[in-house]
């Protein structure tokens, strides 16, 4: 194939949602019917519990969650996939939104009980503001849960955006027992397979087919009828620009943990999705045909391999090809690197890549100057911008508990603080020595100390601070006249990039002071520099 063949079939996509409603199950039900594993890995086995394939971290495993964001790559019907899956705790969206600007399009999974939760709209704002197309994956029909019609009227009006049902639910809770095919005009019922290991086995037919009559019961098969012809003639009609435009979302309706509309769902995915997208470098609109290799570092991951204490950075290529031992600038620092460790990741797995094209993300081993947010290109013009930083409201010292341990201690916090697990924060005119962290949610100083004692040996103690509020001041300001205005219990700070920062013990003291103090600009976000 040539360079523009094989940008053509890259599809570069993640999976989001609120916790529990199923994101880690379709993810792995998704390597099942790519043909990517041949067990789906949330099986369990009681004398063999096997881990979810895309959870590689023991603590992701103890609790049940993902923690951190993992890259799949596989091939499916003529298409290299590039499937990133997310965090799947409210805690970690900051690591959520910075995997959204690596990629293409969403599937955003619904609890159909719970309809939408705050998580997602969340996390569909953040989906809107940069324009990314919307697939909708309404999960958990084979138990009890709130009408279909009434799940499509919640995306209209909570989240304002048009949507259309590629495929509508026969049956409910135990009685699921398939979709209809919209644009196909066709019947799939679905046959249950233990703990949904296999593809669920199933067969077609026509809604007028006899068996469909038969295998529903009269009142299910009259309400179908009756709501397939509501949503003809009152409901939102499908448009593919309109999908790639983030204007109208396709809805699917199933069961991922019994496999029940993966596949149309998937099918459907890479068929209405896009190809890989221009992105900005400031003023410019770089083009993934362009020649010349560029891309971004959006994810820094210490000790994925626990015996080889190294450190990938995953990068979104961009433009241009990606060739092993190629030569590119790295635009923070100006310095020429060379690219020779790469590999592609299947979850902890890894295997070396020759080359890549835009869509695909790499990771690249033991470049310890790489940070999120870095720009690496064969044109030392381009430099991306992609990356939002966020306010986080938890805060809280970090102590060694032994002098012993304080060299592991160091040299493992500062690998996580490269990682943007947390952040990290310096109080002006102060004499505390210990590291004060900041994160959008406390669950990540867990995963902090967690790692530090299982990768680094260093044990820990946390100690909260007093604060619950952050915002950037304009560097401009003279901080000396600034900080006798400070509401009692504010402090000035400097944030990693030494920008200044307050902070607040409420958010009471917070509007307090802007009302107090009108001219002086906090922002939620860093300033521009």
């Amino acid at each position: 194939m040539n360079a523009t063949e094989e940008i053509a079939r890259r599809r570069t996509f993640a999976i989001i949602s609120h916790p529990d409603a199923g994101k880690t199950t379709l993810t792995e039900k998704f390597l099942l019917y790519g043909g990517a594993v041949q067990l789906a890995g949330s099986v369990t086995s009681r004398k063999n519990q096997r881990a979810a394939t895309s959870d590689w971290m023991e603590l992701e495993r103890k609790r049940g969650i993902s923690i951190s964001s993992t890259v799949l790559q596989f091939d499916y019907r003529g298409y290299r996939i590039n499937l990133l899956d997310t965090p799947g705790h409210k805690d970690f969206s900051e690591d959520t939104y910075r995997v959204l600007t690596a990629v293409d399009a969403v599937v955003m999974v619904i609890d159909s009980a719970k309809g939408i939760e705050s998580q997602t709209r969340k996390l569909f704002e953040i989906c809107r503001r940069r324009g990314v197309p919307i697939f909708t994956f309404m999960n958990k029909l084979d138990r009890a849960g709130l009408e279909p019609l009434a799940l499509m009227d919640q995306l209209e009006e909570v989240l304002g955006i048009k949507a259309y049902a590629m495929n509508w639910p026969l049956g409910s809770g135990s009685d699921f027992k398939g979709v209809y095919d919209r644009l196909g005009k066709s019947v799939h019922f679905f046959e249950r397979t233990v703990g949904g290991a296999y593809r669920a086995p199933v067969t077609i037919h026509t809604l007028s087919d006899p068996e469909v009559r038969e295998k529903l019961s009269d009142d299910t098969y009259t309400r179908v009828v009756d709501e397939l012809d509501m949503l003809e003639g009152a409901g939102a009609h499908f448009n593919a620009q309109e999908v790639l435009d983030g204007h109208l979302t396709p809805v699917f309706f199933g069961s991922a943990v019994n496999n029940f509309g993966v596949q149309l769902l998937l099918d459907a995915f890479l068929t209405y999705s896009t190809a890989p997208r221009p992105r900005h470098a400031g003023q410019e609109l770089v083009l993934p045909e362009r020649p010349a290799f560029s891309g971004f570092v959006f994810k820094i991951q210490a000790n994925m391999d626990p015996r080889h204490r190294d450190r990938i950075a995953f990068v979104r290529v961009c433009s241009g090809k990606f060739d092993r031992d190629m030569a590119v600038i790295h635009a923070r620092t100006g310095k020429k690197v060379r690219l020779s460790s790469s590999h592609k990741l299947f979850g902890q797995e890894r295997e070396t890549v020759d080359e890549a094209y835009p869509g695909d993300v790499i990771g690249l081993v033991g470049h310890s100057d790489f940070g999120i947010g870095d720009t690496l290109t064969e044109d030392p013009k381009l430099v991306y911008d992609e990356i939002p930083r966020f306010a986080p409201e938890c805060f809280a010292y970090l102590h060694a508990t032994t002098t012993s341990q304080f060299k592991r201690f160091r040299e493992g916090l500062d690998q996580l603080l490269q990682e943007g697990v947390v952040q990290v924060l310096t109080l002006r005119n102060s004499a505390q020595r210990a590291p004060l962290l900041a994160a959008v949610g406390p669950l990540q100083f867990e995963v902090v100390q967690y790692r530090l004692q299982s990768e680094y040996g260093a044990e820990s103690r946390l100690e909260n601070a007093s604060w619950d509020l952050l915002r950037w001041v304009d560097p401009k300001q003279d901080l000396d006249a600034l900080e006798p205005l400070l509401p009692s219990g504010g402090r000035l700070a400097y944030d990693a990039k030494e920008q200044p920062v307050i902070l607040f013990p409420t958010e009471w003291a917070l509007n307090y002071f802007a009302r107090q103090n009108k001219t002086i600009a906090i922002s939620d976000v860093p300033f521009k520099t």
